[in-house]
């Protein structure tokens, strides 16, 4: 938020307030974006939680005391855009209503049109407004401005937004469309008829809400434990017009809720715990999140056109550059481009698979997107489609490039305005562009951020022959493969390719393992010549980049080489003069007191001849320049 005073009003313009707004606030009435004058506000600390605001304001006829900043315009009071006789006006707000009969007023969305200094004092001669307060209450400034005026809500109606749930209604309770609107006061499954509100309004303070939403995003069971208990939990997270908040169901919710939930669909769900989000652990934009519990009830909701399918900020990629590193962003694009997927190890001897996709925008710019696990594996390219990734973490690795966390979430071709803007711009004239990637491919670094080089290249610069392995990508042509000895028996447990030894007795031994077998599997090194126009190069390839040379998996070659040596051979002539897309590691190694360079293939995949083509037009540009 900023303290710039809205554009729409002329500063020597009188202004008139909203007189009446105040008593149709509190009576439920909506009020189309009412002009207030704040006659005071008051900073209320919540302990561990962060601070909030509560202003009296005035509609010109009647003050109330009763009015509560949402979280997030706390900027308003703390760079004391707020100040006593500034004028407002209150673009969304939701009314909440006490147990003791009174009602406190959240406000969402409000403008300062007039500052202090512009006003010069009070407008009119405005007295408390009491309509709102049982028997008995006292309804002077003073006793409103106590910080225990808010116990628990106990019911809650929207105001000033038009509601996720209303809409205007012909005859029979349908729209002009013909299709029957959701209502806004669904009944619970214990009989009771509650108004639902925005997920923008949901605080601590309230205890009996309803709210309509979409799940957006729903993650898989998983375990936790501590030093006091252990058990299982989900979470997934929900979005409607107002906003988006994260919801976690621990242990029995598990078993009650888990199957209930559907990504894509809508529900009414109440009587879920409010708490303060935990930062570190979340990305969604909002500071709360919610915690199922044996009250909780979640319905369905069968009409779910009103409500979007995912909410969210994009950053054009152009504007990456000037984002700071770590931070967690929302970004879209057409895809160009695909590398394969490949298995890496992580710290924790846990191997993955990793997958870039590189994203273009109407900006020009491009940048590398790093997907994981299952989304790396499933993902098709084909058709350049527009992907969508929300909540990713952008990494200054390379210049920039973005990975994919485990709470992202990827879309490709999403029905949303942005996607159909992309690929209309994209079909009508990106397609023509090279674009200019974020992602500096450069040397040295092993990633998949490596930089293109001819053969010649490696040699004449010297790569791999410092401390660290280097490494670089080629567009190269197989001319020889050795056949001889590319095979060997090894260990059959999932995760051990160790030689096995023949103990001669119908077991084989592995001494990694400490096991004799009865069995084995069949293990890949291939040698191989490639060249490109300038050099060549011998390289080797272990299993997975063997494979995708060869075009077969390492049991099909056992099999063929022990039942077949003519059609085994013929795997090896196939191969000779095929082109493919290399990234090589190069390295200095010693052997038996002779130095040399050793280049290893870590992955292997087939030429994009568009891409390749820009990038060699992009090349001869840059030259010529």
């Amino acid at each position: 938020m900023s303290c710039q005073i809205g554009h729409d009003f002329d500063k020597k313009m009188t202004v008139k307030l909203t007189e009446g707004a105040i008593e149709a606030l509190t009576k439920g009435t909506n009020v189309h974006s009412p002009l207030l004058q704040v006659l005071n506000i008051r900073r209320i600390e919540m302990g561990s939680g962060q601070p909030r605001f509560r202003l009296m304001m005035s509609d010109g006829l009647h003050t109330m005391s009763s009015f509560m900043l949402a979280i997030q315009l706390n900027s308003l009071g703390e760079e004391n855009c707020l100040l006593p006789h500034c004028v407002c006006l209150l673009k969304r707000s939701v009314t909440n209503i006490l147990k003791d009969g009174r009602c406190v007023v959240i406000v969402l969305d409000m403008e300062v049109v007039k500052s202090a200094e512009e006003m010069g004092g009070k407008i009119g001669t405005p007295t408390p407004y009491v309509g709102v307060f049982s028997p008995g209450q006292t309804s002077t400034p003073e006793n409103q401005l106590s910080a225990q005026s808010y116990p628990a809500a106990s019911t809650a109606s929207p105001h000033n937004q038009p509601s996720a749930s209303s809409s205007t209604r012909g005859p029979g309770g349908r729209g002009d469309s013909g299709k029957k609107t959701p209502t806004a006061t669904p009944t619970t499954p214990g009989g009771s008829a509650t108004k639902v509100v925005p997920i923008a309004s949901l605080n601590l303070y309230q205890t009996k809400w309803t709210i309509r939403a979409r799940v957006t995003n729903k993650s898989s069971i998983r375990t936790w434990r501590n030093s006091r208990a252990e058990g299982r939990l989900f979470s997934f997270e929900i979005v409607d017009k107002s906003g988006e908040i994260r919801v976690t169901a621990f242990n029995k919710e598990v078993d009650k809720f888990f199957s209930l939930l559907e990504t894509g669909k809508v529900y009414y769900i109440s009587q879920g715990k409010i708490k303060i989000a935990k930062k570190q652990y979340m990305t969604l934009k909002n500071n709360y999140e919610m915690t199922l519990q044996r009250e909780t009830s979640i319905v369905q909701c069968e009409d779910d056109q009103d409500l979007p399918m995912v909410q969210c900020d994009f950053i054009p990629i152009a504007q990456l550059e000037h984002k700071d590193k770590d931070a967690i962003i929302d970004v879209i694009g057409v895809c160009r481009s695909v590398d394969g997927v490949s298995r890496i190890t992580t710290k924790t001897s846990r191997e993955v698979y990793k997958r870039d996709i590189h994203l273009m925008d109407t900006s020009g710019k491009a940048v590398a997107v790093t997907l994981w696990g299952e989304e790396a594996e499933v993902f098709d390219g084909s058709g350049q489609p527009i992907v969508a990734v929300k909540r990713a973490r952008l990494s200054d690795f390379g210049g920039r490039s973005i990975s994919a966390l485990f709470s992202s979430t990827v879309m490709v071709n999403p029905d949303i305005p942005e996607t159909h803007r992309l690929r209309g711009w994209y079909d009508q004239e990106g397609h023509a562009l090279d674009g200019q990637s974020l992602t500096e491919l450069r040397p040295g670094g092993g990633g998949a951020n490596t930089c293109w080089k001819t053969l010649s290249d490696v040699k004449t610069e010297q790569l791999g022959q410092g401390d660290k392995a280097e490494y670089f990508s080629c567009v190269a042509t197989v001319l020889f493969s050795r056949k001889e000895s590319c095979l060997y028996q090894a260990c059959p447990t999932t995760d051990c390719k160790k030689k096995v030894i023949d103990q001669q007795n119908g077991l084989y031994h592995c001494e990694k393992c400490n096991k004799e077998f009865p069995n084995y599997k069949y293990c890949l090194i291939l040698s191989a010549i490639i060249a490109d126009f300038s050099d060549n190069q011998w390289v080797t390839c272990f299993q997975e980049t063997a494979e995708s040379i060869l075009g077969h998996n390492s049991e099909t070659l056992g099999q063929l080489k022990d039942t077949d040596e003519a059609a085994f051979d013929e795997v090896f002539q196939k191969v000779n003069f095929t082109t493919h897309i290399f990234r090589n590691r190069v390295k200095l190694e010693i052997y038996n007191d002779e130095s040399r360079v050793k280049a290893t293939v870590m992955e292997v995949k087939p030429v994009d001849h568009r891409e390749y083509s820009r990038r060699l037009i992009s090349n001869i540009r840059k030259m010529a320049a």
